[in-house]
């Protein structure tokens, strides 16, 4: 996918706040914002942008009218902590779902330069784990589960410290002063994890079933609905609604799915499928963490390092998410990525037996 150039991103912004424009609008726009600059540049700026795909243009002559598409909307650097400082509802993302981005899942999101970090991060990983002797390797697979479950829990608002679910999951013994769904929490991702690493090859291919099954185990006893959702939910600090009947959440899943298949960078196809399945919302709840598990199931099952998320802040990670729910730009959450691959492969060595 193509890089924007700072100009292109300051029209970008402007498309994103203030919707379709003809190519005077834009220069009006420009104009208001500080911007000196000419018709006849901003033209040919529109142009360029309609060409390589950022912009989707309609009309002829004096009527024709441009419009941000996906890959402009993937493409616009946000300062998902700046944006998410105001009211949801005085934000100028949108809050229907965007039936045109699971297609283009199929691009690939990462630049030259991040793909030589990623390949180069996987080259190191797969050295260190080449010679582990079976006691280390176990040891190892222990403690990025115990890391995972504790952090991506905490995403979700658990309350256990990393001590607690170290003594929660080797010695079985539950934190005083927190709930049951807590530890159950706690329990499933390791649960789940362990269905992923025991069948991995089942992964490389993304389907409805190994979805569902493990959302199943990540939601176990905690008062959740398995199978697709067929009622509306809204997400708590954003002006997002995600779809709200079970066919059009279907027919989402399929797109996303088929979309998926079409990716063959393996890590693309981890990183949209944890973007997708949290965007698409197609479980009543547990939806972000089947979206982690199943990037990491991705992952695995192409000997690439998983993810714990340990060195992410969670205000950073749920920032991320929103920019990605209300503007579609997948630019913070891209960067969350590719600081965690690193982190897992510089700490981590999960090898299978």
């Amino acid at each position: 996918m193509d890089k924007l150039t700072k100009n292109q991103q300051l029209i970008i912004l402007l498309f994103l706040k203030n919707g379709n424009q003809q190519s005077s609008g834009v220069h009006d726009l420009l104009l208001k914002s500080g911007e000196k600059t000419s018709l006849v540049t901003v033209k040919r700026s529109l142009s360029e942008m309609s060409r390589v795909g950022f912009l989707e243009v309609s009309g002829f002559g004096r009527s024709t009218v441009y419009k941000i598409a996906v890959p402009g909307r993937f493409s616009a650097e946000i300062n998902a902590k700046e944006y998410c400082f105001g009211e949801p509802d005085k934000r100028f993302g949108d809050s229907k779902f965007n039936f045109n981005l699971l297609e283009y899942f199929k691009l690939n999101p990462f630049q030259k330069e991040e793909k030589l970090i990623l390949e180069s991060k996987t080259s190191e990983y797969r050295k260190k784990i080449k010679n582990l002797s079976p006691a280390i390797s176990k040891k190892e697979l222990e403690r990025f589960v115990i890391e995972l479950s504790w952090k991506s829990s905490k995403i979700e608002g658990n309350t256990y410290t990393l001590l607690d679910t170290e003594k929660l999951l080797i010695r079985g013994e539950k934190a005083a002063g927190h709930g049951r769904e807590e530890a159950q929490m706690i329990l499933n991702h390791k649960e789940a994890f362990n269905l992923v690493f025991n069948n991995v090859k089942e992964f490389k291919k993304l389907t409805k079933v190994n979805m569902r099954e493990v959302h199943k185990l990540l939601v176990k006893n905690l008062n959740v609905k398995t199978g697709w959702r067929s009622s509306a939910v809204g997400v708590a600090g954003s002006k997002y609604m995600p779809l709200d009947n079970r066919f059009q959440i279907e027919e989402a899943v399929e797109s996303f799915i088929a979309s998926i298949g079409k990716q063959k960078d393996p890590y693309a196809k981890a990183f949209f499928a944890l973007l997708g399945i949290s965007y698409i919302q197609p479980f009543e709840d547990g939806n972000k963490r089947t979206g982690r598990l199943i990037a990491n199931a991705i992952l695995l099952a192409n000997n690439l390092a998983p993810l714990s998320y340990r060195s992410v802040e969670e205000s950073d990670y749920r920032e991320a998410t929103l920019v990605f729910y209300e503007l579609n730009s997948i630019q913070p959450f891209k960067k969350i990525f590719l600081e965690q691959y690193k982190f897992a492969a510089e700490n981590y060595s999960v090898k299978k037996a």
